[in-house]
């Protein structure tokens, strides 16, 4: 009698209970789990094993982050070498074969679009210089919908019954994408062929997007702190080549910026960088809207 009651039990259960998300996904970074979600909609649930707050760069392998790893059916990252210092330390931890690389549940975003600044050759004296090109290419929407259309075919193959679902959701994310990259685009025009201090080369793609230029770095070299020396000789050059502003991310020391944008007079610009990096960049196109009225404002008179 017990053993029917169960029985019973369990089967109103499937009616009760929600049905659980066909794929979950272990995002490395905000933006690949916003474009998940874009696509997926309640077919995924996505998870962010990084803030907007936190350096991509350095992350600890910790264990909450590869019980995660442990459940994924799908691991989207950006690759490039920018997780290379965690990534395959909680790939190896989690033991987890559906998400090793080679297998269709590892995915990584920058090997499906082309990438910038690819180095000939590389040596410690360059510093932390990427073999794999530069792989902040999320800042760039057109590379965006490049991964966007390759993540909805991964998801296709993962979980080929729900293949109208993900075709449904590119379809919608493609409209609605391309449409607010011709308003970006047409909105930014004020910002064409005006000249940047970034802290690190993370801005490329944007500013190759919207037709900026990079003068100068607060990193000496890539991946080494803002130092007094290298200030003093960007207050030198920035007198002489004044730029329009000076950008940070959410998670970079403000100090240098600001520093030399008390020295200089330049305005000293945080960019949310990825979701969740400002109150407005709650997705994908909220943080497009925010980076480019920041800058607007920062050069607006």
């Amino acid at each position: 009698m017990k053993t029917l009651i169960r029985l019973i039990a369990s089967s109103l259960m499937l009616f009760v209970l929600p049905s659980q998300a066909a794929i979950n996904i272990f995002a490395c970074e905000p933006e690949w789990a916003s474009l998940s979600e874009e696509i997926g909609g309640a077919q995924v649930k996505a998870y962010s094993a990084t803030t907007a707050k936190q350096d991509v760069h350095r992350i600890q392998a910790r264990p909450s982050l590869i019980a995660r790893m442990r459940s994924a059916d799908l691991v989207i990252c950006t690759g490039a070498e920018l997780e290379a210092g965690w990534l395959p330390l909680l790939l190896q931890r989690s033991t987890n074969a559906k998400v090793q690389p080679g297998q269709p549940g590892y995915f990584m975003a920058a090997e499906q679009v082309e990438r910038l600044d690819v180095p000939e050759v590389i040596d410690r004296s360059m510093g932390d210089v990427h073999a794999g090109g530069n792989p902040h290419i999320h800042l760039d929407p057109h590379r965006i919908l490049q991964v966007a259309r390759h993540l909805a075919e991964r998801l296709i193959t993962i979980d080929p019954a729900n293949a109208s679902t993900y075709q449904s959701g590119l379809s919608d994310f493609t409209a609605r994408w391309q449409a607010s990259i011709n308003r970006w685009e047409d909105v930014a025009t004020p910002l064409k062929a005006l000249s940047l201090v970034v802290h690190h080369k993370d801005w490329r793609y944007l500013l190759e997007w919207l037709g900026m230029n990079e003068v100068a770095t607060l990193e000496p070299k890539p991946g080494l702190p803002p130092n007094a020396a290298h200030l003093a000789s960007l207050t030198r050059l920035m007198s002489e080549q004044p730029a329009a502003m000076i950008v940070r991310t959410a998670y970079q020391q403000a100090r240098p910026s600001e520093w030399l944008s008390d020295k200089t007079g330049i305005p000293a610009v945080e960019l949310p960088y990825t979701v969740g990096g400002s109150d407005i960049a709650r997705d994908l196109f909220g943080l497009f809207d925010h980076t480019i009225l920041l800058m607007l404002q920062a050069v607006r008179p």
